[in-house]
């Protein structure tokens, strides 16, 4: 039962049967969209993801290809920065801007990065923050270009896409600790995918100058979106679902998942329709040491699945989840409090390894009183919290907040809550 700002959900049974439609990978997607764009060819792209941050890129693409100046990205933190890029090396006066959180989400190192080789850029606001002016570059000579790569793969991801497309393509130098280099590989693949020229000699990733060729191209299905089942699983007492067209050779970091659930006693059988999952006790561990530098995004989902589970551990490569769609960290203590469960940062005397911010929970969940979970205009806020329905009743503030990512997910739980 729902309205437009309140969704209440709860599982009929105690097992995850039957089939899981999961949408395309709008991480994939989005990348080969700007591909595609940077071409000029118009190859066929085909299950395209029907995620809110990919429909908007795809229509920002096609407006400017029809001679639009100004953009507006609204939520969508990988379109901005990605266009932010491709928009630095084109002609005229561009302004580029988004939602108030957007304004609030740093893109200064990019910005930083892209002058190196002579973009024209102007903060419109607060230095360091979107919206931003872009105007025709001035390229220089210079083909080397340093950048912190500590706040976000996707300023790479950005830079590495526009390389062949450089006078003298790119010399990408990343500082600091690397966080989210799968999503980085990812890149990488999909460039070389379509013809791009690139060499990695330790952290250096050379992108000579050339042009992507024109060839259709298939999505996959999304690993981040199938961890919201992987978490529905460990609150049930039966599982044979399938997660269909997800691949085991595939491009996304967020794979992850199958390790990580495994050591809540999921197991994950692959097939030629994709992934089944299957509950096997033999696989779990009581105490839980986790890292989640590689994949961020399934922070929450884990997170949930912990209180879910009554689990402790240790967890750490959180720090990207401040400057997400929201303060993913300060949501999840929020959030997990309604239900008894604590989310804590450890004093650094207390980490198991110096130089890492740790964090544990603790507490029993208590679902005697229907919670009602706010989402913080985070689509991983409303779909993680969403796995503690296969507890008990729960209701979720804002559901529409999944179309950023997944719009049919609703309608998907609903079929799978039912039995």
């Amino acid at each position: 039962m729902s309205n437009t700002n309140t969704i209440s959900i709860s599982f009929s049974n105690r097992s995850l049967k039957g089939e899981a439609p999961l949408p395309a990978s709008k991480s994939i997607s989005n990348r080969v969209l700007i591909i595609r764009a940077l071409s000029g060819a118009s190859f066929r792209i085909d299950n395209l993801s029907d995620a809110q941050d990919t429909v908007t890129m795809n229509q920002i693409l096609k407006g400017f290809s029809n001679g639009q100046t100004e953009f507006n990205v609204g939520h969508a933190g990988t379109t901005f920065r990605f266009l932010t890029a491709f928009l630095a090396i084109k002609k005229g006066r561009q302004i580029l801007t988004g939602s108030a959180r957007m304004l609030q989400r740093p893109i200064g190192p990019l910005v930083d990065a892209l002058r190196q080789i002579g973009a024209n850029i102007r903060y419109l606001g607060e230095e360091g923050y979107p919206p931003l002016q872009i105007d025709s570059p001035q390229f220089t000579d210079n083909q080397t270009v340093s950048i912190f790569a500590g706040m976000s793969s996707q300023f790479l991801s950005a830079l590495l896409l526009i390389g062949p497309y450089l006078p003298k393509g790119l010399i990408l130098k990343p500082e600091g600790k690397m966080v989210s280099s799968s999503y980085l590989q990812m890149t990488m693949d999909l460039m070389q995918e379509f013809g791009a020229k690139i060499e990695l000699t330790g952290k250096v990733i050379s992108v000579q100058a050339g042009k992507y060729l024109a060839k259709d191209f298939e999505v996959e299905s999304d690993w981040s979106a199938a961890s919201y089942f992987f978490g529905m699983a460990a609150g049930v007492e039966e599982v044979d679902l399938l997660l269909p067209k997800l691949r085991k050779n595939s491009l996304q970091g967020d794979q992850a998942m199958v390790d990580l659930a495994a050591k809540f006693g999921i197991g994950s059988r692959y097939t030629e329709a994709g992934v089944q999952l299957y509950k096997d006790a033999s696989l779990e561990e009581d105490i839980l040491d986790i890292d989640f530098l590689e994949f961020p995004d399934l922070a929450q989902t884990v997170m949930v699945m912990v209180a879910l589970t009554g689990k402790t551990g240790f967890f750490t490569g959180l720090e990207t989840l401040k400057i997400k769609e929201t303060d993913r960290i300060l949501a999840l203590q929020t959030e997990l409090k309604k239900v008894g469960v604590y989310f804590t940062q450890l004093p650094q005397k207390f980490s198991p390894q110096s130089g890492k911010t740790f964090y544990t929970i603790n507490g029993k969940l208590d679902l005697s009183q229907t919670p009602t979970f706010s989402t913080y205009e985070d689509h991983r806020m409303a779909m993680a919290f969403a796995i503690l329905a296969t507890k008990g009743r729960i209701n979720i503030k804002n559901p529409g907040v999944v179309k950023k990512s997944f719009p049919g997910f609703w309608d998907v739980l609903g079929l799978l809550s039912r039995g």
